[in-house]
C-alpha cells in the first residue's frame, strides 16, 4: 500500500475546551509512527501551546471545512484516503459525503452517533455499548487514545500505597478549563482543612485572576503553571488528582493516577457515572451544583470535600482506585484503532 495520507477533522479554543484535539493529536502521531501523512482541518483559536503541538509533530493546520460539500473538495484537493471526524457540531451529513466521494470515515463519538453514516464509529468511553450503526463501532477503553508523551509516562505497575503527611495535588481541567472549574474545586480542597501543596494548571488569564483571591491555609499552599507537555510527569509526581471527567480521564487511568472527578459538562454525565460506579475514580459530584449557591451548593460541596478527605488522608484508598484505573487503559488503544483503519482501507481497495 503506497503512503496513506489521513486528515483529522476537530476544533479547539476557549469555548470548545482541546479534548477533541488532544485525542486526534494521539491518533495522528500512530499514523505518522506508521509512515502515514497527517494533516489537521479546523480551528485551533488562542490555544497556542495546542498549535506549537502541532507543529512539533509536522502536522499542518488548514481551516475549516466546514459544510459535506467543503469536507468532500478538501479531501480530494488533498488527496486524502481517511478523514478522521471528531466534532459534536459538524453536519452530521459530512461523513456520508466523504463516504459516497471514496474517502475512508472515522467518527469519534461520545455516545451519540448524530446520525453519521461513518465506516468505522469510536467510542472510547468505559462501558461503550454498541447501538444499531451503518459501521463498525470500535467500543470502549480497548480503543483509548492516548498521546505519545502519556504512552511513554506509564508505570510498569500500579502504584503501592504510599503515605503522605502534606499530598501533593495536581488539579486541572482540559486545556482551557472553559467552565470555570479550577476555582471551584480549588477552594473545596482547601476547605478539607487539611495540609496540601497543590498544583493547578491555568489555561487562561480569566482563572488565574480568579485564583488570585483564593487563599491557602495553614499548611496549604498553591501554585498556578500554565499548560505543559510535562502533565504526565506532574500527574505521576502527585498524590491525588484532581480533574474534569473528560477526555483527560484516561489519560489519568492509563498512568494509575488516584483521581477525583468532576461532572463538568453534560455529556461527560454517563461516561462520569460509569468510572464513579466502577471505581475507577472518586466521584466529586456536577460542577454546576458545587458552584451553586444557597443550602444546594453548600451541600454539593461538603460531599465533595468528605471524598476528597478520605482519599487525602488514606494510602490504602489511593492505592486500590489506582491499581482499578491502571488496569482500565493500557496504552494500546490508538494503536488498535490505527489497525482498524488500516484494515478497512486495505478491503475497500480490493473491492475496487
Amino acid at each position: 500500500m503506497s503512503t496513506v495520507r489521513v486528515g483529522l477533522r476537530c476544533d479547539a479554543g476557549p469555548r470548545r475546551g482541546v479534548g477533541h484535539l488532544v485525542r486526534s493529536l494521539a491518533l495522528g502521531e500512530e499514523f505518522l509512527a506508521r509512515g502515514a501523512r497527517v494533516e489537521m482541518f479546523g480551528s485551533v483559536e488562542r490555544v497556542g501551546w495546542a498549535s506549537d503541538r502541532l507543529a512539533a509533530r509536522g502536522i499542518p493546520l488548514h481551516p475549516g471545512p466546514e459544510t459535506p460539500d467543503e469536507l468532500v473538495a478538501a479531501a480530494r484537493r488533498h488527496r486524502l484516503d481517511v478523514m478522521v471526524l471528531d466534532s459534536y457540531e459538524l453536519d452530521p451529513a459530512g461523513a456520508g459525503a466523504l463516504r459516497a466521494a471514496g474517502v475512508l470515515t472515522l467518527a469519534i463519538i461520545d455516545g451519540d452517533s448524530r446520525g453519521q453514516h461513518a465506516d468505522l464509529y469510536l467510542d472510547q468511553n468505559f462501558g461503550a455499548t454498541t447501538p444499531e450503526l451503518p459501521g463498525r463501532l470500535l467500543a470502549g477503553t480497548t480503543y483509548a487514545l492516548l498521546r505519545d508523551t502519556v504512552v511513554a509516562a506509564r508505570p510498569p505497575q500500579p502504584r503501592p500505597p504510599t503515605g503522605a503527611g502534606r499530598p501533593r495535588v495536581l488539579a486541572f481541567f482540559g486545556g482551557t478549563d472553559a467552565v470555570g472549574a479550577a476555582p471551584v474545586l480549588t477552594r473545596v480542597l482547601f476547605a478539607t482543612g487539611l495540609p496540601m501543596d497543590l498544583t493547578v494548571v491555568v489555561g487562561r488569564p480569566e482563572i488565574e485572576a480568579e485564583l488570585d483571591d483564593v487563599t491557602p491555609g495553614r499548611g496549604q499552599s498553591l501554585r498556578p503553571i500554565p499548560p505543559t507537555d510535562d502533565l504526565p510527569a506532574l500527574i505521576n509526581a502527585a498524590d491525588v488528582v484532581v480533574s474534569a471527567a473528560g477526555t483527560s480521564t484516561w489519560e489519568l487511568c492509563c498512568l494509575g493516577a488516584p483521581s477525583a472527578l468532576v461532572c463538568v459538562v453534560d455529556n461527560q454525565r454517563e461516561s462520569y457515572q460509569r468510572v464513579v460506579r466502577h471505581r475507577l475514580v472518586a466521584g466529586l459530584g456536577e460542577l454546576p451544583e458545587l458552584a451553586a449557591g444557597g443550602l444546594a451548593g453548600r451541600t454539593a460541596r461538603s460531599t465533595a470535600g468528605r471524598t476528597l478527605h478520605g482519599l487525602l488522608t488514606s494510602p490504602e484508598r489511593r492505592a486500590a482506585l489506582a491499581a482499578r484505573a491502571w488496569a482500565a487503559v493500557d496504552g494500546l488503544g490508538r494503536a488498535r484503532v490505527v489497525d482498524a483503519v488500516l484494515d478497512a482501507l486495505r478491503s475497500a481497495t480490493l473491492t475496487r
